[in-house]
């Protein structure tokens, strides 16, 4: 496959491979596409069913740096389609003529978190103004009150000049840096000032040293490898070794039979409509997989702990669909509550390492007993950053960590321009919007093989695998002339390792407003709107799902019926699944 698809070696650092030519960017999604589908364990090979996808778009990339994320995730949602129809087929229902993916709105979809609208007001204008307190409720425990915890997340200079290492404060940078000798109570004037104190720190260690360290105090952390580096180490082999969409039948366990979906309704008519889905996760990728499901029709109760950090302005769009609640696990009756909604869902979402969870009863085998014991199968869906074999699955990571661990930042730093081994994160929370699809579509295939085959499936998405995805030959990179003519269209400013993602976010979206301008208002058409919100009522817009089912009636048409809501907006007693209540 790899010589079907012609690249240069090494442009990019050791292991990247450029495009020697370029094709805009619906086609080359349409190629990407093809790929993957035919990479896919258990994914349709039914030409008159792949035949219906179409893309269209901008011919030319609308995120900076090398790296075709959009061709990958626009290429992912069109798979989500294809599934979606197979599963219309199952309940009786007519197909959509085409499966529709415009590529320049899966590219802002991946700022999917800053691209709304309350009361009328931009979502990052409300944030750049930290105005967000005051509409949503605060559950960041003031991570970023200060810079030196704002710089607690970043990408250092080490002793080695040519190696940089990435460290992450979980949002709560302070006792990391504490662990690491680092003066956190002397006030930083600047954000750039915090980041000089800890590279002060990281310059007299080398990339191993922080490594080290870091595995040993069960800190975030990252040395920032080259394609090379990793796909050669024993975690880089450890995560290729599994697909990269990962549907896993639990043939292991008790038979369950075959269970159809449910009857369905007149007035929703969604691929999805009557799944129940328990989610517990936290910041981005997570929440993706059961936001996707909900725009599929599923109903969806996102479990939240009061006491565990959370971004404040992900409650504007990641909550779409959802109905949430809060509980602590750690207390008897919130965990049985959980075990009881969980009794009765079709999908487990979980976001946490791999061996959390288990000791409180909801792990993979304990819900396949569970299954034994109702004789209905689960799709018990994770993500991580590392995946689930290898010496570091149940290492802790971000986003940050992923990108740098598995070389995308390497590639970006190179890209542009950037001596001495400077790595920069991706622009965008890519990787978590994209872990979160892959979850999404691991899951909607799990749901068509359990009413086919019956059965408990298990499902997991890596952030890791995400970026090792893009780097591959068989995708390709942007060739240095695409990166500067993208440079010299949207007028980014120059792009950092010292940058946080959000400070990356406001960079893209700058450029994206003056370049596309009205076309990201709210009024544009990109917008699904609810006019009462439950952020004080005011009017809420987020950004429409980017997969069009085209040809389905109304009652069948993705999206949302409700708007986001907060975190543990519901009290546990009051939820209780549509059809049961």
């Amino acid at each position: 496959m790899a010589s079907l698809h012609p690249t240069t070696p090494d442009v990019y650092g050791p292991g990247s491979h450029t495009d020697k030519t370029f094709t805009p960017v619906p086609e080359e999604t349409q190629r990407i596409f093809n790929l993957l589908v035919s990479e896919t364990p258990g994914f349709t090979n039914n030409k008159n069913a792949l035949s219906k996808v179409r893309f269209e778009g901008d011919e030319f990339p609308v995120l900076p740096g090398p790296i075709k994320a959009v061709p990958i995730s626009s290429a992912l949602h069109a798979m989500t389609g294809v599934i979606a129809n197979e599963i219309l087929s199952q309940r009786d229902l007519p197909e959509s003529e085409s499966v529709l993916v415009n590529t320049t709105q899966v590219g802002f979809w991946f700022a999917l978190v800053g691209l709304g609208y309350v009361g009328g007001e931009n979502v990052l204008s409300l944030v750049k103004q930290q105005k967000t307190k005051s509409i949503v409720p605060d559950f960041e425990q003031g991570w970023y009150d200060k810079p030196i915890k704002y710089r607690g997340t970043s990408i250092y200079p080490t002793k080695d000049p040519k190696v940089w290492y990435a460290i992450h404060g979980s949002l709560a940078a302070e006792p990391m840096l504490k662990s690491m000798g680092i003066d956190t109570e002397t006030p930083c004037n600047s954000n750039d000032e915090a980041w000089e104190r800890i590279a002060e720190y990281t310059r007299t260690k080398s990339p191993e040293e922080l490594e080290m360290f870091n595995v040993m105090n069960g800190n975030c952390g990252s040395i920032c490898f080259t394609p090379e580096k990793w796909n050669n180490s024993e975690m880089g082999k450890a995560l290729a070794a599994r697909p990269f969409i990962d549907v896993r039948p639990q043939s292991h366990a008790a038979p369950t039979p075959r269970i159809a979906f449910p009857p369905v309704s007149s007035n929703d008519r969604r691929p999805l409509a009557g799944i129940k889905v328990v989610e517990m996760t936290r910041i981005i990728a997570g929440p993706v997989i059961g936001n996707f499901l909900a725009s599929y029709g599923a109903e969806v109760i996102r479990i939240n702990a009061e006491h565990l950090i959370d971004i404040n302005v992900m409650q504007l769009s990641l909550n779409t669909g959802k109905r949430t609640i809060g509980l602590d696990i750690r207390k008897s009756e919130d965990l049985d509550y959980l075990k009881s909604l969980i009794r009765d869902a079709d999908v487990f979402i979980q976001g946490f390492r791999i061996n959390k969870l288990p000791k409180y009863g909801l792990g993979v085998n304990d819900l396949l007993t569970m299954a034994a014991e109702r004789q209905t199968g689960y799709v018990y869906v994770s993500e991580n950053c590392y995946g689930t074999s290898g010496p570091y699955a149940e290492r802790p990571g971000w986003q940050q960590i992923a990108d740098t661990a598995a070389g995308s930042a390497s590639v970006q730093g190179r890209a542009f321009g950037l001596e001495n081994g400077e790595s920069v994160l991706p622009s965008l929370p890519i990787s978590d919007m994209t872990t979160g699809l892959v979850g999404a579509l691991g899951a909607m295939m799990a749901l068509r093989d359990r009413a086919r085959h019956g059965g408990s499936y298990h499902v997991h998405s890596s952030l890791v695998a995400v970026n090792t995805t893009g780097l591959r030959p068989e995708i390709g990179l942007y060739s240095p002339d695409i990166v500067k003519e993208n440079q010299e269209r949207f007028k980014w400013a120059p792009m950092r390792g010292a940058h946080h993602v959000f400070e990356l976010l406001f960079n893209v979206c700058d450029g994206w407003k003056q370049y596309f301008g009205q076309n990201l208002d709210e009024d544009s058409g990109l917008f699904s709107s609810f006019e009462k919100s439950a952020f004080g009522e005011k009017k809420l817009s987020v950004l429409k799902p980017c997969v069009m089912m085209v040809g389905v009636e109304k009652e069948g048409e993705l999206g949302w019926k409700t708007g986001s809501v907060p975190y543990c907006f519901e009290k546990k007693e009051d939820v209780k699944w549509a059809s049961a209540a």
